[in-house]
């Protein structure tokens, strides 16, 4: 029997999907470009991304023999769009070098095992945070954990079901209790929340065309 908060999480995945449509995450051909794209997309827009993976693409550089071999400064100049180019470049290292020394390369070894230590793995890695981390669980590894971003603690928070000061874990517990533990509802949700933060929800709120109609922040607005 669906509780009321999971009838209300779902009713507002229906809104969301129904306004924006099927989003298709994560893009990327491999599952290490899934991985390499987690990383770069850390503190920027998704199109400077784009941007350094096509110059890795452009150097033959999307193959973990030739990521782990090329020079960190190299590394760098070929994703300088990303920002935070040196630092980004260093954790790209930190993470080929643990996947090729730990894991021989294999993602079937990477996401074998239990979730929490997976994920424990990937924490322990220089520069890969939560939602990161769960990044590469959920798109990489198809493994049912729910990603939280700056918009998820902004829309709810706003909706008035999770508090505005709630941790990374107490946001990712409160979806993955109240939802069905389905990768790819998972997956999709992120990305509409994302559409919806990009679009909508945004710092200052653009509620008039926003697809939820009875977001209390909407009321408060126009009181």
């Amino acid at each position: 029997m669906k509780s009321q908060v999971q009838k209300r999480l779902l009713k507002i995945y229906d809104l969301l999907f129904e306004h924006f449509g099927p989003q298709s995450w994560w893009p990327g051909e491999t599952k290490l470009e899934i991985c390499v794209g987690a990383i770069l997309t850390q503190n920027t827009a998704w199109s400077n991304v784009e941007k350094a993976i096509s110059s890795l693409k452009k150097e033959n550089y999307m193959e973990l023999d030739r990521l782990k071999e090329i020079k960190t400064k190299k590394l760098a100049s070929l994703i300088k769009s990303s920002g935070y180019f040196n630092v980004k470049a260093e954790r790209l290292k930190s993470f080929v070098n643990y996947f090729a020394n730990h894991h021989k390369g294999n993602f079937k070894n990477l996401f074998k095992g239990k979730l929490k230590d997976i994920r424990h793995s990937l924490l322990s890695v220089n520069g890969i945070g939560p939602e990161t981390a769960d990044s590469m669980l959920l798109y990489a590894g198809d493994i049912p954990v729910f990603v939280v971003d700056t918009y998820t603690k902004r829309i709810f928070s706003r909706l008035k079901l999770t508090d505005k000061n709630a941790t990374y874990d107490e946001l990712q517990s409160f979806f993955m209790k109240n939802l069905p533990c389905k990768t790819t509802l998972y997956n999709e949700y992120h990305a509409l929340i994302v559409m919806l933060g990009k679009h909508y929800c945004k710092l200052k709120p653009v509620c008039g065309p926003c697809p939820l109609k009875k977001c209390p922040a909407r009321k408060n607005k126009n009181s």
